[in-house]
């Protein structure tokens, strides 16, 4: 992986799509038709209903919801400017139990100028705020006036700058992509022009070390002879190696599928990053309130919706998909995260197991110190066949004598601090 890169900068790839994935907070739900966009390619029209075959039921109702209770709303569009054709947006009802009103804002551009660019503008890398694609006609704030606020700018690092997703393939001049023949071996330059076009920068704002270059590359999924995808946390990228021939030719389906059901993939994948953050957030506040196993329960019950609602990591028999998702995952730790998360919310089960039984024992004792004396003097009081009142009474304080005085005792004193444990924590 050492030579130079040809710079990425100025080249415009023969077809260039761009989707933009964003958080917002949703004011109201959409008049806009419900589902996914349907994009059309000849006859194939991608509608919830034919992506739903792609999905597993589970991961397809995590994506576009159920009938009667939709999750998903399109919006076509047609603005141009500035070489990008905005043609529509969509919304993903992104709900979690302490953000009811979280939501996924998603714009789908073609790009007509030099994409490389624009996705540096996307991460903050052009410092010419003139050069931003998402103001002017692309402003969300403007676009979803009335139906969502974007998000705080100064949100955490996982959700502060748009998520990318990107596809361009080349044409005949673009040799650094292109394979040598139909099967032939890629360039070196091919995965490092994928690298920019997922991390969104150049070998100047990022420069891969030569001796590590290889590590950072290793999860290049080769979808095809024709075509890779490289998902990193920020963006993801798409990148053909042969000459698009324009009209009918295979990227033609090669850009449909990254913009919809890859797309889904990667959106799952969010899904679960948001929910697992959330999760988190529950765990390191456990202990800020006397009730933890009230605490314990609820976030035992988040837990188990979490892992029957969004936790996928196999979505469909067809591979790409999957290893789409399962990159993304990675790039945010997620299956070790919940691992821990599972680990940590047992660890807390079990500390409220302990406190409810020595709490339980402590009753028991308590039950025990407090009805010995007095079941004693009462039992010998019928035995003796004694009715009266004055010595039922001091019975009666003898074994509360007897009972304080067991108290005083190291068996009694544990038996108070197994109550004391328990008490406003349960």
């Amino acid at each position: 992986m050492t030579g130079s890169v040809p710079p990425l900068d100025d080249v415009t790839g023969a077809r260039q799509e761009l989707t933009v994935v964003l958080p917002v907070r949703l004011l109201r739900t959409p008049s806009w038709p419900e589902g996914p966009f349907p994009f059309e390619l000849g006859s194939r029209r991608t509608d919830a209903e034919t992506r739903s075959t792609y999905f597993a039921p589970a991961s397809a109702r995590a994506l576009y919801g159920a009938p009667g209770r939709p999750r998903r709303w399109y919006l076509p569009l047609d603005t141009k400017h500035d070489g990008l054709h905005l043609l529509g947006m969509e919304l993903l009802r992104a709900a979690t139990v302490r953000y009811p009103e979280h939501a996924l804002a998603v714009m789908h551009f073609t790009v007509e100028r030099p994409l490389l660019p624009v996705l540096r503008s996307l991460a903050g890398r052009r410092p010419n705020s003139a050069d931003e694609p998402l103001t002017g006609p692309f402003a969300p704030a403007g676009l979803l006036a009335g139906i969502a606020d974007v998000r705080n700018p100064s949100a955490p690092f996982a959700i502060a700058r748009p998520y990318s997703i990107a596809f361009m393939a080349p044409t005949a001049q673009h040799t650094a992509a292109l394979r040598s023949g139909l099967e032939g071996e890629l360039p070196a330059t091919a995965d490092r022009w994928l690298w920019q076009l997922a991390s969104r920068s150049t070998s100047q704002d990022f420069p891969l070390p030569p001796e590590t270059a290889t590590e950072h590359l290793k999860d290049v999924l080769r979808i095809s002879a024709d075509w890779s995808a490289l998902v990193l946390r920020q963006g993801a990228a798409f990148l053909g190696h042969r000459t698009d021939t324009g009209t009918g030719d295979f990227f033609e389906f090669g850009a449909l599928h990254s913009r919809t059901v890859y797309l889904d993939a990667l959106l799952l994948g969010a899904l679960q990053r948001d929910h697992i953050d959330e999760l988190t957030d529950e765990l390191s506040e456990v202990f800020t309130t006397a009730r933890l196993a009230r605490r314990v329960a609820t976030l035992e019950r988040n837990i188990a919706v979490f892992r029957s609602t969004y936790w996928r990591q196999h979505l469909t028999a067809h591979g790409a998909a999957n290893d789409l998702l399962l990159a993304f995952q990675n790039q945010h730790r997620l299956p070790a995260r919940f691992q821990e998360i599972l680990a940590e919310a047992a660890d807390y089960s079990r500390l409220v197991q302990t406190q409810e039984s020595q709490q339980i024992s402590g009753a028991l004792g308590v039950l025990t110190i407090l009805g010995l004396p007095l079941g004693t003097a009462l039992g010998v009081l019928q035995v003796v066949d004694d009715h009266s009142l004055a010595h039922l009474l001091i019975a009666v304080g003898l074994s509360v004598a007897a009972t304080a005085a067991v108290l005083t005792t190291r068996y009694g004193r544990l038996v108070l601090s197994s109550l004391r444990g328990g008490e406003g924590k349960a």
